[in-house]
């Protein structure tokens, strides 16, 4: 895994805290919850080196059978 980056973020109040609500909600750190939130956007559009765009119907297919 290649070294992380640091660097300064500034955020609206209200979308720091609908993070970090998101974030506990889902046991991670607010860091972690970004860095989640970025990867599945960046998969999603294809701009990951492992990933291709997946269309508006790619996204529910999996979930059908799991009610």
């Amino acid at each position: 895994m290649p070294g992380k980056k640091s660097f300064v973020l500034r955020l609206e109040e209200d979308m720091f805290k609908a993070i970090e609500k998101w974030a506990a909600d889902e046991f991670r750190s607010v860091n972690g919850q970004i860095e989640w939130i970025l990867s599945q956007k960046l998969r999603e559009v294809g701009r990951t080196r492992q990933s291709r765009p997946v269309s508006p119907g790619d996204k529910d297919k999996g979930k059908e059978g799991n009610n």
